[in-house]
């Protein structure tokens, strides 16, 4: 069995992560397991036999026959409208991988590590998050996560527990914000990175991931202060 072949998983679980947004826990025999970052494809098939096929990032990482998945729903998309409004426990799941080897941190790893999500993107930073904790690395890890508003954050919960001297989480809301937030609501902006990310100086690895538009303008600001363009990852998604 490859990556390239096509697996079927049973779902175990399911958790609305935010009013439109949904976590989807498998139990898939013959799984491998997964390095932090990494995505699959997945695939439905309609009863006339239509079949669309996505990419989703995995925020599960590391061995064993579990995978997890969040998805955030797209209106006018093929599969996310299936996977949020009707995919329930015991149904089954047809997908591929793990896909991707350069979009991935390692615990081995030891330089700083600056993540930078928009929206959904988050899913497979918090991957990384995760292995960083399960290893127990040293790593100074920091997460700059845009997001519309408090209630469409992905894994707030974990986050909040996460989040320690090797890992610091900043909010930027772009629609509305808590209640005392000390910034109003806005855009991550040039001067957002230069003031709330870890320096070039420093030489942090960089994953940047999110919609299209926020990926391209990210990394442009982040190669404007300093980084390295080499050490600026980048993945980005539309409409599923």
């Amino acid at each position: 069995m490859t990556f390239r072949d096509w697996l079927v998983g049973t779902v175990v679980s399911t958790t609305m992560q935010t009013p439109t947004a949904k976590s989807i826990v498998l139990d898939v025999p013959g799984w491998k397991g997964s390095a932090a970052g990494q995505h699959v494809d997945v695939r439905l098939t309609a009863e006339d036999g239509y079949q669309a096929v996505r990419a989703y990032s995995l925020a599960s990482t590391g061995p064993g026959d579990r995978v997890e998945l969040a998805v955030d729903l797209i209106e006018d998309g093929e599969v996310s409208p299936y996977l949020v409004g009707e995919l329930r426990e015991g149904d089954q799941l047809e997908f591929r991988g793990p896909l991707g080897r350069w979009f991935v941190w390692k615990p081995g790893d030891t330089q700083p590590v600056q993540l930078v999500a928009g929206g959904s993107g988050v899913v497979p930073l918090l991957a990384m998050a995760r292995a960083h904790a399960a290893s127990g690395s040293e790593a100074k890890f920091r997460l700059l996560y845009s997001v519309r508003t408090p209630a469409e954050v992905f894994y707030a919960d974990e986050l909040a527990s996460l989040a320690g001297p090797n890992f610091e989480v900043t909010f930027v809301y772009t629609r509305q914000t808590p209640p005392g937030w000390p910034h109003p609501a806005g855009r991550v902006s040039r001067e957002i990175l230069g003031s709330a990310t870890i320096p070039a100086a420093e030489n942090p690895a960089v994953f940047v991931c999110g919609p299209t538009g926020f990926v391209e303008s990210v990394a442009d600001w982040l190669v404007e202060l300093g980084h390295n363009a080499l050490a600026v990852k980048t993945e980005r998604f539309g409409g599923n």
